[in-house]
């Protein structure tokens, strides 16, 4: 809750999905990188804070050796949940950062 940083338990994630986007046969599609956040804060600071999410995540790959390029880090706030806001489980799972592939 309230941060964009990554935990290291979530690296070797991270580190797969580098290593899936340097192959040949992925090493010319874009990225979009979506952050998302729970509905607990205003949705003018979920916005904002999942915006840092996507950035860190695109930051993270881009140290890896990826072009900057390739990806686009855009914030869903708190618009997009996957599971109910009204469990704490629920909040959990709709913090997260999703990767889409353009094919």
């Amino acid at each position: 809750f309230d941060k964009a940083e990554i935990k290291p338990e979530y690296y070797p994630i991270l580190d797969e999905a580098a290593a899936a986007l340097q192959k040949p046969e992925c090493a010319s599609k874009n990225v979009t990188i979506e952050g998302n956040t729970c509905n607990m804060g205003s949705e003018k600071y979920n916005a904002k804070l999942s915006e840092k999410r996507a950035a860190a995540a695109k930051d993270y790959l881009v140290g890896k050796g990826l072009a900057a390029e390739r990806f686009t880090a855009v914030g869903n706030g708190e618009a997009n949940p996957i599971a109910d806001n009204k469990t704490k489980k629920g909040r959990m799972m709709n913090r997260r950062v999703e990767f889409k592939v353009a094919e």
